[in-house]
C-alpha cells in the first residue's frame, strides 16, 4: 500500500489557501477517481481504494498543519507502512509559483507540516511533493501570506497543473521515487 497525505488546515475559511495545496490535490483526485474521503480515527479524512493497479490510501489530516504527524503516524503504524512508501503533498515558500519539485526525503526546511511529520515518524525518509506558491513581498508576513487565497489566474494555472501532478504521484506509486522525480523536476 501507499499513502498519499495532503496538507492543509481543517476549515472553510482556510478552502482556498496557499497553504492548503495538499488539500486541493487530494481534492482533485478523489474527484477524478469517484473517491470519497470521509472522517477517520486517524484525525483526518480518509479514502483507500485500487488506484493505479495498486492499494492507494488518501490521507486529509485534519489537525491543523503544525499537529499534521500525528495522523501520518497514526496510518503508517496501522497499516506498518515504510517511509518510502509515503508521499506528503505540500505547499512551499521556496519555489516560484506553479513549480513543482519532488523530493525524496530532507528536512522540514521550515514548513511546520513537514516537521511535525518527521517528529511523529521519527524519519525525514518519506517523499514529498513541494508546490510553489512563491515568497510575498517584504511587506507581508510569510505566516499571513500562506493563509491568503490564490488569484483567480494563479487558481487557473494550479489547476491546469493537476493532470501533471497526477502522473507524477502515477509514476512514483508504479516506477519509484528517482523516474517521479526524473519526470516532475523537469517539467515547467
Amino acid at each position: 500500500m501507499f499513502l498519499l497525505v495532503g496538507l492543509g488546515n481543517p476549515g472553510r475559511q482556510y478552502v482556498e489557501t496557499r497553504h492548503n495545496i495538499g488539500f486541493a490535490v487530494l481534492d482533485y483526485l478523489a474527484g477524478r477517481h469517484g473517491l470519497t474521503l470521509e472522517q477517520s480515527r486517524w484525525h483526518g479524512a480518509f479514502v483507500k481504494a485500487a488506484l493505479w493497479g495498486e492499494t492507494i490510501s488518501l490521507l486529509r489530516p485534519e489537525t491543523y498543519m503544525n499537529l499534521s504527524g500525528k495522523a501520518v503516524a497514526a496510518v503508517v503504524g496501522f497499516y506498518k507502512l515504510p517511509a518510502a512508501r509515503v508521499m506528503v503533498i505540500h505547499d512551499d515558500l521556496d519555489l516560484p509559483f506553479g513549480r513543482i519539485k519532488l523530493a525524496a526525503k530532507g528536512g522540514a526546511g521550515g514548513h511546520n507540516g513537514i516537521r511535525s511529520i518527521i517528529d511523529n515518524l521519527g524519519t525525514d525518509e518519506f517523499s514529498r511533493l513541494k508546490i510553489g506558491i512563491g515568497r510575498p513581498d517584504h511587506v507581508v508576513p510569510a505566516e499571513r501570506y500562506v493563509l491568503s487565497c490564490f488569484s483567480p489566474e494563479e487558481q487557473l494555472t494550479l489547476t491546469e497543473k493537476m493532470p501533471l501532478i497526477e502522473d507524477g504521484l502515477r509514476l512514483f506509486i508504479s516506477d519509484g521515487i528517482a523516474a517521479a522525480m526524473n519526470f516532475m523536476n523537469g517539467a515547467r
